[in-house]
């Protein structure tokens, strides 16, 4: 472990600990420990790390590091050539869950999604005059879809 230069402690240092880490890391150069970490321990012992040419460093390392590995871009991209969530989950290989949640962390917007039924054609075939019953029956669509189409703001 001599090729260790820089470590992370949790607790206050003492003078006990700071005997165990240098015999422990012969080659040490830089202590990190929260600011929390760092107002608990006493001047006189950063100061005799100082005189050791060993530095004491606030530094937050809070949770673990991301797993998405760039996945957040990669279901942005199929999701904006159109694929469904369920879709991009089954040829990711990855939960409906985890799609979700990849698109809300890069920020995708949900309207690009495609429907599953036309929303133009309906509002263009009403706009012609035609009856949401016969809207229904020419593009096979169920008659309550039509109707939800057609009173979305």
């Amino acid at each position: 472990m001599d090729e260790v230069t820089t470590i992370h402690i949790t607790k206050a240092l003492s003078s006990s600990m700071i005997v165990e880490l240098i015999d422990r890391y012969p080659n040490l150069e830089e202590i990190t420990c929260s600011p929390s970490v760092y107002d608990r321990t006493s001047n006189t012992y950063i100061e005799a790390l100082s005189q050791l040419d060993i530095e004491v460093n606030r530094k937050y390392q809070w949770g673990a590091e991301s797993r998405s590995n760039g996945a957040e871009f990669e279901v942005k991209k199929l999701s904006d050539e159109g694929l469904t969530p369920r879709e991009i989950a089954s040829k990711m290989d990855i939960t409906l869950n985890r799609v979700y949640y990849l698109l809300r962390k890069s920020n995708a917007s949900f309207n690009n999604r495609k429907h599953k039924h036309s929303h133009e054609e309906v509002k263009k075939l009403r706009d012609e005059g035609m009856k949401p019953k016969d809207i229904s029956e020419k593009l096979d669509v169920p008659l309550r879809t039509v109707y939800y189409i057609l009173n979305k703001k």
